[in-house]
This record gives C-alpha cells, structure tokens and sequence, in this order.
C-alpha cells in the first residue's frame, strides 16, 4: 500500500471516530446509542492506530527509519481502547471515563494537531 493510500485509510477511520466521539462526550452517557456507537468508535480507533503504524514518520527524529514520536499515540489508543472496554462491561464508569478522555485527548485531539503541523501531508492538503 502506498503513503497515500494509508493517509486515505487512515482519514477514513479517524474523522467518522472524532465525530463519533464528540456525540459521545456531549450526549448522555449509557444510553443503547452510547454503547452501539462507543463499539464503532473503539473499533475505528484501533483501525486508526494501526493503520498509523505502517505510515513512515515525515517529520522529526525516527526510530527504525521509520517511527516518530506521533507513533506514541497508537500506544496510547492500544491501552486505552481494551482498558476503557473492559472496565465499561465491569461497571467501573470512573476508569472507563478517565479512558476514553485520554484517547480524545491524547489520541485525537492532540495527534491530530501534530497532523496539522507545517511540513505534515494533512496540512498541505487543507491550507496550500
């Protein structure tokens, strides 16, 4: 698969999982929307990490000629999803909230500012 291609793969499954995740966080919590859309949210962001994974870092220092420091968020989505899962079907709504704020934040909202950088492809194609 080219760069190119994963960028599309990889927009295909981060932009509906932010929208999702908005409603999530603005609308009430428990609901059967909550839980069936929480589902294709966890699901769309280990897409979203994965798929970051095979994408060469462009910018900064590289770790085998390949990972950046924008990787790191794959690894916060990898812990976070399955904890925030498991702790929703326990019942434990405090660690599954602290969770899922910390994949927004820090899987979203901050590695999506990254995405937006000069020099970074997404900042290229919306502001050039």
């Amino acid at each position: 698969m080219t760069y190119l291609q994963l960028t599309y793969l990889h927009l295909a499954s981060v932009l509906p999982a932010f929208l999702i995740d908005t409603f999530l966080m603005l609308n009430r919590k428990g609901t059967h929307w909550h839980r069936s859309l929480g589902k294709v949210y966890m699901v769309l962001m280990l897409a979203t990490a994965i798929t970051v994974l095979f994408m060469p870092a462009e910018i900064g220092p590289r770790w085998l000629n390949h990972f950046g420091f924008i990787h790191l968020f794959s690894f916060v989505v990898f812990f976070c999803i399955p904890k925030a899962y498991f702790a929703a079907k326990a019942g434990n709504t405090i660690t599954h909230k602290r969770n899922m704020i910390g994949v927004y934040c820090g899987g979203l909202l901050t590695a999506g500012s990254f995405a937006l950088m000069p020099g970074r492809l997404l900042h290229t194609w919306l502001f050039s």
